[in-house]
């Protein structure tokens, strides 16, 4: 009595992880580590989320040929948190510009120094 053996196994995905360290000599894999890096200290100084995104584009051969090589390219773009700019109040004047001065006060006194003597004088 023979048994029989399935010689056919079933294909199995690469690992991802190797793909990205060989893919462009390593490079895309040191770009992205890098970029990594970078959105871990923004996050961490700014208290902000951020994204790193990376995009795997696939393109047939030309003409379909089945067996020629497909073109596989990586992206990745990194949306690191930044400081936020400070804020300042200003007013809306009457021709629709922002200002500093509020444009519903009157105008300011016309200050002037005056002059002081040391001089004391009895009444």
């Amino acid at each position: 009595m023979t048994i029989q053996q399935d010689t056919e196994t079933e294909p199995r995905a690469t690992e991802f992880a190797a793909f990205l360290v060989q893919h462009f000599g390593g490079r895309a894999h040191e770009e992205i580590s890098e970029e990594m890096h970078q959105l871990l200290g923004a996050v961490n100084e700014h208290g902000k989320k951020g994204t790193l995104t990376i995009k795997v584009t696939v393109e047939p051969p030309k003409g379909h040929i089945d067996g020629a090589p497909v073109v596989i390219s990586i992206d990745s773009t990194l949306n690191a948190p930044k400081a936020s700019a400070p804020q300042s109040l200003y007013f809306v004047d009457g021709q629709g510009n922002a200002t500093r001065t509020d444009p519903r006060q009157t105008a300011a006194f016309d200050i002037r120094d005056v002059q002081t003597t040391t001089e004391i004088k009895d009444i």
